[in-house]
């Protein structure tokens, strides 16, 4: 049934809630219509924004990867002094615009991720939403929050050249890898999760 055409005369000049209310008066299924189409945006939106959170899981993932395969591998090998300069140093450069962006930004995509699906529950794919913002928030933000940060500001107080510098770092390297692991494959587990609930 279409809408009268007698009824379309000034209906520019409504204000756009009235021009819904007035709509909805002289076609049924004009209401519904606008909810699906809402829903349908909201669908996308919520797409995205899982996107987003994916890739910078898998970003925050490489990086903490590299860490773990790499990096304190390389660094534990040194002799202390020169392992706990290297490592002072990465701690200050990695403190930079891009890191900061993706290192903050993916929990915020996160959180946004888990409002959305608790809103809008779609079945199955909402449990990998939720497991995948948990996963990453408790294993990529709140661990390195608790356990790096405090870890890193601490070595950024040893002077490499005092007798027990040596004994700190290798507390250090060792406690630190071991959670890095941890934070590794928990940002892994968000990023494959989000994949699987957009598909």
């Amino acid at each position: 049934m279409g809408f009268p055409a007698e009824k379309w005369h000034g209906i520019e000049d409504f204000p756009r809630y009235r021009r819904h209310r007035y709509l909805g008066k002289f076609y049924p299924n004009y209401k519904l219509l606008n909810l699906s189409v809402l829903m349908i945006s909201l669908d996308h939106l919520l797409s995205l924004i899982t996107l987003l959170a994916s890739l910078g899981s898998g970003l925050m993932a490489g990086l903490f990867f590299v860490f773990s395969c790499s990096i304190m591998k390389a660094l534990a090998e040194l002799r202390s002094g020169v392992g706990i300069t290297a490592m002072q140093a990465i701690n200050r450069a990695i403190l930079n615009p891009v890191f900061v962006l993706v290192f903050w930004g993916t929990p915020v995509f996160c959180v946004l991720v888990m409002i959305s699906t608790f809103l809008h529950w779609q079945g199955p794919s909402s449990i990998y939403l939720i497991a995948g913002g948990a996963f990453y928030l408790v294993g990529g933000l709140l661990t390195t929050l608790i356990i790096h940060v405090p870890m890193n500001n601490a070595l950024a107080t040893v002077i490499p050249s005092d007798p027990g510098a040596a004994s700190h770092w290798e507390s250090y390297v060792n406690r630190w890898t071991s959670w890095n692991h941890l934070r590794t494959v928990m940002t892994l587990l968000a990023m494959a999760l989000f994949i699987a609930a957009l598909y």
